[in-house]
This record gives C-alpha cells, sequence and structure tokens, in this order.
C-alpha cells in the first residue's frame, strides 16, 4: 500500500507573504482522495523527530538554539521565517514523517511526504525557508540503524540542495545528486557528489534526456541501497523563480524515470515534495499529485 505522511502542522501559520505556498499541503491529499488515486487508508500522521535523533544531523548548539528561540537576528533573517516554537514544532513533524516514508518504503518499495525536501539546513545553519535538513536526518537514522548503507539522494528541485551537500561532503556511504538552474539561488553553490547545473530555459526533452543519462551511471556505479527523492516542481515554466521551462507532463515523465529507475534496480524510494511557486496554485498541486500518481504506476499496478 501507498503510504503518505501528512499532518494539519504542516500548515503552521505564518506572515501573510508566506502564506500562499503553504496551501498545497492541504489541498494535495484533498485532490488525491477526491480524484480516487488514494483513500484515507494511504494517509498516515507523524509525529516528532526525536532529539537524539535531530543530533545525528545537526550541530548540538545550533540545535539548542533552534529549539530555545536564541537563534540571532541575521541568522533567522537568512532562513526567510519568523522563528517561533511552533515553527520549530513543524520542522520537527515534516522530519519525522520523511524518517516514517523511509520506514514504509522499505516494506512496500515507495512512500511520499506531502511536506519535506527542506535541502538549505545545514549542519549548523538554516537558510531558504529550511531549519532542519528532513532527507540528511532520515538517511542518517538509517545508517545509524543499519538499516540502509549506501544511500542516494536524487535532489531535482530548481534550487542546489546545498545543505544537503555541505553535510554529506566527507561521507563516502551517501551519494548527493543535485540536477538544479545555474543561475538560481544559492548563489554560492556547496559541491555535492554530483552536480548538474541547467541553463535558464531549458525544456524538456534535453532535461530528461541529462537526467536519464546520469541516473544510469549514478545507479551502476554507486549501487544505492536506499534513494531519497526530492520532486520539487519549480522546475515548471509557469513558476514565478525557477527561469526553467518543463510542463507538468514533462514533470510527470521525470517522476516516472526516477521511479523505474529505482523499482529496476528494487531500491526503495522515499519521496518529499520541495519547492513549486507558481502563481496560479492549481499548476502547483497538479503537478506534486502527478508525483503520487507516478509511484502508484510504477509500484503498485
Amino acid at each position: 500500500m501507498l503510504k503518505i505522511a501528512y499532518s494539519s502542522i504542516y500548515q503552521h501559520p505564518l506572515p501573510e507573504g508566506h502564506r500562499f505556498p503553504m496551501l498545497k499541503y492541504e489541498l494535495i491529499p484533498k485532490q488525491l482522495l477526491y480524484q480516487g488515486y488514494i483513500t484515507n487508508n494511504n494517509l498516515f500522521e507523524p509525529t516528532y523527530c526525536e532529539e537524539e535523533v535531530i543530533l545525528l544531523t545537526h550541530e548540538e548548539q545550533y540545535w539548542l538554539d533552534l529549539k530555545n528561540n536564541r537563534l540571532e537576528a541575521s541568522h533567522i533573517r537568512r532562513i526567510g521565517f519568523p522563528l517561533t516554537p511552533e515553527l520549530v514544532l513543524r520542522e520537527r513533524c515534516i522530519a519525522k514523517g520523511t524518517i516514517d516514508c523511509a520506514l514504509f518504503a522499505q516494506k512496500h518499495g515507495v512512500s511520499l511526504n506531502v511536506a519535506g525536501g527542506t535541502h538549505h539546513a545545514f549542519t549548523n545553519k538554516g537558510e531558504g525557508f529550511c531549519l532542519l535538513n528532513d532527507m540528511a536526518i532520515a538517511a542518517n537514522y538509517l545508517r545509524h540503524h543499519q538499516l540502509a548503507n549506501r544511500v542516494l539522494i536524487i535532489d531535482l528541485d530548481v534550487h542546489q540542495g546545498n545543505g544537503t551537500a555541505q553535510i554529506f561532503s566527507n561521507n563516502n556511504h551517501v551519494f548527493t545528486f543535485s540536477m538544479h538552474g545555474k543561475n538560481n539561488y544559492p548563489f554560492f553553490k556547496e559541491k555535492s557528489s554530483l552536480d548538474v547545473e541547467l541553463p535558464d530555459g531549458i525544456t524538456g526533452e534535453p532535461y530528461l534526456n541529462s537526467l536519464t543519462t546520469h541516473l544510469h551511471h549514478i545507479f551502476a556505479k554507486f549501487q544505492p541501497d536506499f534513494v531519497f527523492y526530492l520532486s520539487g516542481v519549480d522546475v515548471l515554466s509557469t513558476d514565478k523563480i525557477g527561469k526553467l521551462a518543463l510542463t507538468i507532463d514533462d514533470c510527470f515523465q521525470r517522476n516516472l524515470l526516477v521511479f523505474e529507475k529505482c523499482a529496476q534496480h528494487q531500491v526503495p524510494v522515499a519521496v518529499a515534495m520541495g519547492g513549486g511557486y507558481s502563481p496560479k496554485i492549481a499548476d502547483i498541486v497538479d503537478a506534486h499529485c502527478n508525483t503520487f500518481i507516478a509511484a502508484q504506476k510504477v509500484f503498485f499496478e
């Protein structure tokens, strides 16, 4: 059964300028239920990631400053959200959702978190609306408990996963693959295991050809036994900050490529949604829902 992490905490209230992107967390499961792709049995609600698990990834002083609302004002500005206890709880819930998805994926092949993909969080700082790096936390959880040995993180958000790259920069057991816009945030990029920088305006065919080639080589050489997939939809041509030119169908084909490669190699995959900033919320929700539909098609049909 396809298991999907969702919590009302994902929609933590934010100031006016930040509320619109949060709508998708409520609308994605509603649309999937309405269209009949899932039932309520597919949904589960995560709790909160434990401190000892967070500290497998993040430095203790950073975590204590987060938990006790002691971050300096300049650091909070880099994050982009006002720091509140509720926001920290939200990040802990998202991280636990990605851990739980990883465990469900090991049973069922795939599992998806309605939120997540907080890839701009470093070991000792947050930025770009990210406080805790959910996929890094989940990857370290699996390795700490000897549930996986060679973990591949496929990051197809339009922005480089700079925090993820920094966290695993000296870890040969985690391969970080980021395929992102060359001229987009972050403007100072970290070094992933493999970075593929995309020109502004790239369309579906060259994008998908490049992804196919790189996935083939990574799976052949690294031979992962677990995959995390960040399926951002800010690669859409409609996205107001993405600068790329993929269609919704291109995004669907991208998802199929990733899921089919994982299924071909019998590697479980846990998915987080990542970014999406199209002016029409329907474009964001439709593209994200296609990720769930593609997973259902590959693993359960």
